[in-house]
Protein backbone atom coordinates (compact mmCIF):
# COMPACT_ATOMS: atom_id res chain seq x y z
CA UNK A 1 0.00 0.00 0.00
CA UNK A 2 1.37 3.40 -0.97
CA UNK A 3 0.25 6.96 -0.47
CA UNK A 4 1.80 10.36 -1.27
CA UNK A 5 2.87 12.67 1.52
CA UNK A 6 1.94 16.30 1.08
CA UNK A 7 1.97 19.50 3.12
CA UNK A 8 -1.73 19.92 3.82
CA UNK A 9 -3.32 20.97 7.08
CA UNK A 10 -5.31 18.26 8.81
CA UNK A 11 -8.95 18.22 7.81
CA UNK A 12 -8.87 21.52 5.95
CA UNK A 13 -7.38 20.41 2.63
CA UNK A 14 -5.48 23.70 2.56
CA UNK A 15 -1.87 23.74 1.42
CA UNK A 16 0.27 25.40 4.09
CA UNK A 17 3.32 27.37 2.97
CA UNK A 18 5.63 30.06 4.31
CA UNK A 19 4.93 33.58 3.06
CA UNK A 20 8.62 34.18 2.32
CA UNK A 21 11.60 31.83 2.54
CA UNK A 22 15.35 31.91 1.93
CA UNK A 23 17.44 28.78 1.26
CA UNK A 24 21.20 29.17 1.02
CA UNK A 25 24.13 26.79 0.90
CA UNK A 26 25.98 27.25 4.18
CA UNK A 27 29.56 28.36 3.62
CA UNK A 28 30.69 28.66 7.23
CA UNK A 29 31.65 26.25 9.97
CA UNK A 30 29.39 27.76 12.61
CA UNK A 31 27.62 25.29 14.93
CA UNK A 32 24.30 23.89 13.84
CA UNK A 33 21.40 25.96 15.17
CA UNK A 34 17.62 26.09 15.00
CA UNK A 35 15.30 28.46 16.82
CA UNK A 36 13.17 25.57 18.09
CA UNK A 37 13.74 21.79 18.46
CA UNK A 38 13.39 19.95 15.14
CA UNK A 39 12.85 16.49 16.62
CA UNK A 40 9.73 14.34 16.12
CA UNK A 41 8.28 15.16 19.54
CA UNK A 42 6.02 18.01 20.62
CA UNK A 43 8.67 20.16 22.35
CA UNK A 44 8.41 23.62 20.80
CA UNK A 45 9.40 27.27 21.30
CA UNK A 46 6.88 29.95 20.26
CA UNK A 47 8.47 32.01 17.49
CA UNK A 48 5.83 34.25 15.94
CA UNK A 49 5.91 32.33 12.66
CA UNK A 50 9.68 32.71 12.16
CA UNK A 51 11.71 29.63 11.23
CA UNK A 52 15.50 29.80 11.33
CA UNK A 53 18.03 26.99 11.03
CA UNK A 54 21.69 27.17 10.06
CA UNK A 55 24.28 24.67 8.86
CA UNK A 56 21.82 21.76 8.67
CA UNK A 57 21.80 19.02 6.01
CA UNK A 58 18.74 18.43 3.87
CA UNK A 59 18.18 15.15 5.74
CA UNK A 60 17.52 17.04 8.98
CA UNK A 61 14.90 19.26 7.33
CA UNK A 62 13.20 16.18 5.83
CA UNK A 63 13.18 14.46 9.23
CA UNK A 64 11.55 17.52 10.75
CA UNK A 65 8.98 18.03 7.99
CA UNK A 66 7.78 14.43 8.02
CA UNK A 67 8.17 13.76 11.77
CA UNK A 68 10.60 10.97 11.02
CA UNK A 69 11.88 8.83 13.87
CA UNK A 70 14.39 6.00 13.91
CA UNK A 71 12.49 3.31 12.00
CA UNK A 72 11.80 5.43 8.93
CA UNK A 73 15.21 7.12 9.22
CA UNK A 74 17.00 3.82 8.69
CA UNK A 75 15.24 3.17 5.38
CA UNK A 76 15.26 6.79 4.17
CA UNK A 77 18.94 7.71 4.57
CA UNK A 78 20.32 5.17 2.02
CA UNK A 79 17.94 6.58 -0.63
CA UNK A 80 19.17 10.15 -0.36
CA UNK A 81 22.03 11.41 -2.55
CA UNK A 82 25.36 11.99 -0.81
CA UNK A 83 24.98 15.78 -0.87
CA UNK A 84 21.75 15.51 1.18
CA UNK A 85 23.82 14.62 4.24
CA UNK A 86 27.16 16.24 3.28
CA UNK A 87 26.05 19.73 2.19
CA UNK A 88 24.68 22.16 4.75
CA UNK A 89 21.89 24.68 4.22
CA UNK A 90 20.69 27.82 6.00
CA UNK A 91 16.93 28.34 5.91
CA UNK A 92 14.99 31.37 7.09
CA UNK A 93 11.24 31.56 6.54
CA UNK A 94 8.26 33.50 7.83
CA UNK A 95 4.55 32.88 8.14
CA UNK A 96 1.71 34.93 9.56
CA UNK A 97 0.39 34.41 13.06
CA UNK A 98 1.88 31.97 15.54
CA UNK A 99 1.74 28.55 13.82
CA UNK A 100 2.07 25.34 15.79
CA UNK A 101 4.98 22.94 15.38
CA UNK A 102 2.87 20.65 13.18
CA UNK A 103 1.90 23.66 11.02
CA UNK A 104 5.61 24.44 10.68
CA UNK A 105 6.19 20.86 9.56
CA UNK A 106 3.57 21.17 6.83
CA UNK A 107 5.02 24.48 5.64
CA UNK A 108 8.48 22.88 5.53
CA UNK A 109 7.06 20.10 3.34
CA UNK A 110 5.87 22.73 0.87
CA UNK A 111 9.26 24.49 0.97
CA UNK A 112 11.15 21.22 0.33
CA UNK A 113 8.88 20.42 -2.61
CA UNK A 114 9.40 23.91 -4.05
CA UNK A 115 13.14 24.44 -3.51
CA UNK A 116 14.49 20.86 -3.48
CA UNK A 117 11.82 19.34 -5.78
CA UNK A 118 11.35 16.69 -3.12
CA UNK A 119 8.68 14.12 -3.91
CA UNK A 120 8.14 11.13 -1.61
CA UNK A 121 5.51 8.59 -0.70
CA UNK A 122 5.10 5.97 2.00
CA UNK A 123 4.72 2.20 1.81
CA UNK A 124 4.13 -0.54 4.36
CA UNK A 125 6.67 -3.37 4.05
CA UNK A 126 7.30 -6.63 5.91
CA UNK A 127 10.92 -6.52 7.06
CA UNK A 128 13.13 -8.01 9.81
CA UNK A 129 12.43 -6.08 13.02
CA UNK A 130 13.25 -6.11 16.71
CA UNK A 131 10.14 -6.49 18.86
CA UNK A 132 10.27 -4.70 22.21
CA UNK A 133 8.67 -6.92 24.87
CA UNK A 134 8.53 -7.07 28.68
CA UNK A 135 11.33 -9.02 30.32
CA UNK A 136 8.88 -10.25 32.97
CA UNK A 137 5.10 -10.16 32.44
CA UNK A 138 3.47 -7.20 34.16
CA UNK A 139 6.74 -5.79 35.54
CA UNK A 140 8.58 -2.66 34.36
CA UNK A 141 12.13 -1.65 35.21
CA UNK A 142 13.14 1.08 37.69
CA UNK A 143 13.62 3.75 34.99
CA UNK A 144 10.26 3.21 33.27
CA UNK A 145 7.03 4.35 34.89
CA UNK A 146 3.44 5.00 33.88
CA UNK A 147 2.88 8.72 33.36
CA UNK A 148 0.45 10.41 35.73
CA UNK A 149 -1.29 13.75 35.39
CA UNK A 150 -0.49 15.02 38.88
CA UNK A 151 2.49 17.20 37.90
CA UNK A 152 3.11 19.93 35.28
CA UNK A 153 3.97 18.51 31.88
CA UNK A 154 4.85 21.36 29.48
CA UNK A 155 5.80 20.79 25.85
CA UNK A 156 6.85 24.43 25.38
CA UNK A 157 10.56 25.05 25.71
CA UNK A 158 11.42 28.59 26.85
CA UNK A 159 12.16 31.44 24.50
CA UNK A 160 15.36 33.42 25.13
CA UNK A 161 13.52 35.97 27.27
CA UNK A 162 11.80 33.21 29.25
CA UNK A 163 15.15 31.45 29.77
CA UNK A 164 16.48 34.65 31.30
CA UNK A 165 13.57 34.88 33.72
CA UNK A 166 13.26 31.09 34.25
CA UNK A 167 9.52 31.20 33.52
CA UNK A 168 9.42 27.78 31.83
CA UNK A 169 11.68 24.71 32.17
CA UNK A 170 14.69 24.27 29.90
CA UNK A 171 15.35 20.98 28.07
CA UNK A 172 18.05 20.11 30.65
CA UNK A 173 15.87 20.58 33.72
CA UNK A 174 14.51 17.47 35.45
CA UNK A 175 11.74 16.51 37.84
CA UNK A 176 11.69 13.98 40.69
CA UNK A 177 13.34 10.74 39.62
CA UNK A 178 15.62 12.51 37.14
CA UNK A 179 13.08 12.47 34.31
CA UNK A 180 13.01 15.45 31.88
CA UNK A 181 10.87 18.40 32.94
CA UNK A 182 9.60 18.86 29.38
CA UNK A 183 7.13 16.36 27.95
CA UNK A 184 6.26 14.88 24.59
CA UNK A 185 9.69 14.35 23.02
CA UNK A 186 12.92 12.39 23.32
CA UNK A 187 15.57 14.57 24.96
CA UNK A 188 19.31 14.03 25.23
CA UNK A 189 20.48 14.31 28.83
CA UNK A 190 23.89 14.60 30.50
CA UNK A 191 25.19 11.05 31.17
CA UNK A 192 26.48 9.91 34.54
CA UNK A 193 29.93 9.16 33.08
CA UNK A 194 31.90 10.29 30.00
CA UNK A 195 31.56 8.05 26.95
CA UNK A 196 27.95 7.11 27.58
CA UNK A 197 24.62 8.18 26.05
CA UNK A 198 21.59 9.18 28.08
CA UNK A 199 18.09 10.00 26.86
CA UNK A 200 14.69 10.40 28.42
CA UNK A 201 11.11 11.44 27.81
CA UNK A 202 7.83 11.99 29.64
CA UNK A 203 4.26 11.38 28.57
CA UNK A 204 5.13 9.30 25.49
CA UNK A 205 3.93 5.90 24.30
CA UNK A 206 6.11 2.78 24.28
CA UNK A 207 5.76 2.83 20.47
CA UNK A 208 7.30 6.32 20.43
CA UNK A 209 10.15 5.13 22.67
CA UNK A 210 10.88 2.11 20.46
CA UNK A 211 10.74 4.09 17.23
CA UNK A 212 12.84 6.98 18.58
CA UNK A 213 15.56 4.76 20.04
CA UNK A 214 15.93 2.43 17.05
CA UNK A 215 18.33 4.74 15.20
CA UNK A 216 20.57 5.31 18.23
CA UNK A 217 20.66 1.67 19.33
CA UNK A 218 23.26 0.72 16.71
CA UNK A 219 21.39 -2.55 16.08
CA UNK A 220 20.41 -1.73 12.49
CA UNK A 221 16.77 -2.85 12.55
CA UNK A 222 13.44 -1.11 13.12
CA UNK A 223 12.06 -1.52 16.64
CA UNK A 224 8.36 -2.17 17.23
CA UNK A 225 6.38 -2.08 20.46
CA UNK A 226 4.94 -5.46 21.41
CA UNK A 227 4.89 -4.94 25.18
CA UNK A 228 1.12 -4.74 25.41
CA UNK A 229 1.52 -1.67 27.63
CA UNK A 230 -1.08 1.04 27.00
CA UNK A 231 -1.13 4.71 27.92
CA UNK A 232 1.89 6.98 28.18
CA UNK A 233 5.13 6.63 30.12
CA UNK A 234 8.16 8.42 31.53
CA UNK A 235 11.61 6.88 31.07
CA UNK A 236 15.37 7.42 31.25
CA UNK A 237 17.91 5.19 29.53
CA UNK A 238 21.70 5.32 29.74
CA UNK A 239 24.02 3.08 27.75
CA UNK A 240 27.36 2.86 25.98
CA UNK A 241 27.07 2.75 22.23
CA UNK A 242 29.14 -0.09 20.87
CA UNK A 243 31.82 1.14 18.43
CA UNK A 244 31.84 -0.23 14.91
CA UNK A 245 35.65 -0.21 14.99
CA UNK A 246 38.55 1.26 16.95
CA UNK A 247 38.15 4.86 18.09
CA UNK A 248 39.88 7.34 15.74
CA UNK A 249 43.09 8.96 17.01
CA UNK A 250 42.36 11.95 19.20
CA UNK A 251 38.75 10.96 19.88
CA UNK A 252 37.50 13.21 22.68
CA UNK A 253 35.06 10.75 24.24
CA UNK A 254 35.81 7.08 23.54
CA UNK A 255 32.99 4.72 24.59
CA UNK A 256 32.97 3.90 28.30
CA UNK A 257 33.87 0.17 28.50
CA UNK A 258 32.26 -0.10 31.95
CA UNK A 259 28.84 1.08 30.75
CA UNK A 260 25.97 -1.21 29.75
CA UNK A 261 25.26 -2.03 26.13
CA UNK A 262 21.95 -0.84 24.69
CA UNK A 263 20.32 -4.23 25.22
CA UNK A 264 21.72 -4.55 28.74
CA UNK A 265 20.36 -1.10 29.57
CA UNK A 266 16.92 -2.04 28.24
CA UNK A 267 16.82 -5.09 30.48
CA UNK A 268 18.29 -3.56 33.65
CA UNK A 269 16.77 -0.08 33.51
CA UNK A 270 13.46 -0.47 31.64
CA UNK A 271 12.64 -4.15 32.20
CA UNK A 272 12.40 -4.71 28.43
CA UNK A 273 14.10 -6.98 25.92
CA UNK A 274 14.32 -7.35 22.14
CA UNK A 275 13.19 -10.33 20.05
CA UNK A 276 13.99 -10.83 16.35
CA UNK A 277 10.88 -11.09 14.20
CA UNK A 278 9.39 -9.95 10.91
CA UNK A 279 6.80 -7.23 11.00
CA UNK A 280 5.11 -4.37 9.12
CA UNK A 281 7.05 -1.11 8.97
CA UNK A 282 5.96 2.15 7.37
CA UNK A 283 8.80 3.32 5.12
CA UNK A 284 9.27 6.52 3.14
CA UNK A 285 10.30 6.17 -0.50
CA UNK A 286 12.10 9.04 -2.23
CA UNK A 287 10.74 9.56 -5.76
CA UNK A 288 12.76 12.69 -6.64
CA UNK A 289 15.05 15.31 -5.11
CA UNK A 290 17.30 18.02 -6.57
CA UNK A 291 20.11 20.16 -5.24
CA UNK A 292 18.75 23.73 -4.96
CA UNK A 293 20.37 26.86 -6.26
CA UNK A 294 20.75 29.85 -3.92
CA UNK A 295 17.96 32.44 -3.96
Amino acid sequence: MTSPLRGQSAGAGKQLAFDVASVKLSKSNIPQYSNFPLGPGEVYIPNGGFFKATNMPLATYVFFAYKIKGNQMQSLLPQLPAWATADRFDIEARAEGNPSKDDMRLMMRSLLADRFKLAIHNETRQVPVLALVLLKPGKMGPSLRQHTDDSPCPTRAPSQSEQASAQTPSPLQTVAGGFPALCGGLLGMPPSAPGRMRAGARNVTIAFIADSLSATSGLGRPMLDQTGLSGTFDFILEWTRQPLGPSPPGAVLPPDPSGPTFEEALREQLGLKLESQKGPVDVIVVDHVEHPSDN
